[in-house]
């Protein structure tokens, strides 16, 4: 029940403190001290209305308990009369102005420094995220965490804590109006209560709503990085009407989402009114015709009342924009955790030295229950060139991915000069590799940022980057550029061809002075003359590098110095380009229907 109750109203602050601590109480703190100075002014009114008929006799009787005001005032010797009375009424709420400037100014940079934090660790968690566990997340669902979610995030803690201040403010006055008359307090607050009633299932309603909201925008966002990525694939096959009904389809159930609870918060604001009248009228009725009380104090209750009541309303809609939005701040919730359960694994021991050896002993590797890599056992030299072939699912990337760091094994051992992975750094492994795919990685900015990746353009840069183009056969072509280095490659390389980019993306590696080059099938999208072309420029770094290329064309693995045959998870051959066409009919198969 406890659990229940602490989950159902305090997760959301235990996680808004989990970012801002201490920061929290000062909100609050701000929060009491702008009600306090607010309560001591209103309270000032009831001096003055004893005053309206021109006496300076003022019973302090009257004010409750709230009396310690005017007899502090007496017993400083300070007189009490018209002006002294509208002196300390001008100087609580000029307090009370300050202290809310202050206010909101502290709760402004408290927001921002929030929303940067919040960023920035989910940024990190996800740079930290496994690879094994990112290859089957729901990329859309990323996406819209890391970015339309968190501005919802921003509206949920503006919300959330304007309904903190409103509930502080509501408590404050409550107090205030309790203290000058208990009676009519406690009728007022009979009412509040049976109006929260009324509010309850407005609530339910928005939250579920809320939730339906972020799964819709979760697919929708899924959707657009699909509709941008196979774009020209959607283009040329006349597909594009199709898709995009389909993502119409997903923004009209947003809109539908949206509009539902718009028509709750609409709800919400124009019954505000009408009902905190209702229950002031009915109080007051009530107080003066059957309790027989005075109206003066009443009406100085009434404005504490009338206050709450109306920051009570505030607070009600306030709560119900940001459960509109809860559903985002469950979603970031969820996500952070899944960030923190999946994060990479590392090592605390750094790879010294040039890397001599990779040695994988009984190495097996799996994906839930299918297993992928079964009892491999490897070594590869420093300066090797090691291609691995095999049908599709055989396990090649995955093993190449091992060897890279990007998968933890789960069976053996996988030792780096001897080290053993688990106990390694991965990232001092991962930052001497070189990693190339059939889908080269090109971001749309100049050509010498692409390869120097956003380096500081000095001379000794300068050199390498020439260095780096002229090694991966390209430099003629950017020399020809008319801005040459600076020129702007385009969305993903747009401007460029496939031979091109994929020239870029080598250059990228050589730029940063790998030791190991990974290849994956880093030439089968390409055509047969520009293939030969690159694979002419690979074969000139043999011997420069340790080289690793995965490949269907046996054609690219010609000149390596082993080839490594693989099949279901398992290495069936090793050995040299013509050996292993007397040792492994299927290779011998592939050479021949591949007619290299």
């Amino acid at each position: 029940m406890i659990k229940k109750f602490v989950k159902k109203y305090f997760e959301s602050f235990a996680f808004f403190y989990s970012f801002l601590g201490y920061r929290i109480f000062i909100i609050v703190g701000f929060n009491l001290l702008i009600g306090i100075l607010d309560g001591f002014g209103l309270t000032m009114f009831l001096p003055l209305l004893q005053m309206v008929d021109g006496s300076s006799n003022v019973d302090s009787d009257s004010m409750g308990k709230l009396s310690f005001l005017v007899d502090f005032l007496q017993n400083s010797g300070i007189p009490l009369n018209l002006f002294s009375v509208l002196v300390f009424m001008a100087f609580f709420f000029f307090a009370k102005g300050i202290t809310q400037y202050l206010a909101g100014i502290y709760k402004v940079s408290v927001q921002q420094w929030f929303m940067k934090r919040l960023r920035v660790s989910n940024i990190r968690g996800l740079n930290n995220l496994s690879y094994k566990y990112f290859v089957t997340s729901d990329v859309g669902r990323i996406q819209n965490t890391l970015t339309g979610e968190i501005g919802r995030i921003s509206i949920a803690f503006t919300n959330y804590f304007k309904a903190l201040e409103y509930g502080i403010l509501v408590m404050i006055y409550m107090a205030f109006a309790f203290s000058v008359d208990a009676q009519f307090a406690v009728l007022v607050t009979i009412g509040g209560v049976l109006t929260n009633f009324l509010y309850k299932s407005l609530y339910k309603n928005t939250k579920g709503i809320s939730r339906t909201l972020t799964g819709e925008t979760n697919v929708f966002q899924g959707l657009i990085i699909q509709n941008v990525a196979n774009y020209k694939y959607l283009k040329a096959t006349g597909s594009l009407k199709r898709y995009a009904e389909k993502l119409e389809e997903s923004v009209k159930g947003i809109e539908k989402s949206n509009k539902k609870i718009g028509k709750l918060e609409a709800l919400l604001t124009a019954g505000r009114e009408p009902i905190l009248i209702s229950v002031v009228v009915a109080v007051i009725f009530i107080q003066t015709t059957y309790l027989g009380s005075q109206l003066g104090p009443i009406l100085i209750s009434l404005v504490f009342f009338y206050r709450a009541l109306n920051y009570l309303m505030q607070m009600q809609v306030r709560w119900n924009k940001f459960l509109s939005v809860s559903g985002s701040l469950e979603n970031i919730v969820d996500f952070g955790k899944e960030l923190r359960a999946n994060k990479e694994t590392k090592g605390k021991e750094e790879l010294k030295g040039p890397v001599e050896r990779f040695q994988l002993r009984d190495v097996s590797f799996y994906y839930d229950e299918t297993i992928v890599i079964n009892k491999i056992s490897l070594e590869i030299n420093s300066k090797e060139t090691v291609a691995f072939v095999g049908e599709s699912g055989s396990g090649k990337t995955t093993l190449v991915n091992i060897i890279a760091g990007l998968l933890p094994i789960d069976r053996g051992e996988f030792l780096i000069n001897g080290l053993n992975s688990r106990q390694m750094d991965v990232r001092s492994l991962q930052k001497r590799t070189g990693y190339i795919t059939q889908d080269p990685v090109i971001f749309n900015d100049t050509v010498f940022n692409n390869v120097s990746f956003w380096d500081e353009k000095t001379e000794t840069n300068l050199r390498r980057f020439w260095k780096a183009v002229q090694q991966a056969a390209i430099l003629d072509f950017i020399e020809e550029l008319p801005d040459r280095e600076d020129e702007i490659l385009g969305n993903n390389g747009t401007n460029l061809s496939g031979g091109q980019r994929q020239r870029i993306s080598i250059a990228r590696e050589l730029y940063k002075d790998v030791e190991i080059l990974i290849l994956d099938e880093a030439t089968s999208a390409l055509d047969s003359e520009t293939e030969r072309a690159i694979q002419q420029n690979i074969d000139e770094l043999k011997g420069k590098y340790t080289i690793l290329i995965v490949a269907h064309r046996i054609s690219t693995v010609k000149n390596a110095d082993r080839i490594v045959v693989m099949s279901k998870g398992k290495i069936t051959n090793i050995g040299a380009f013509k050996s292993l066409i007397e040792s492994s009919p299927y290779f011998k198969k592939l050479v021949e229907l591949q007619e290299v």
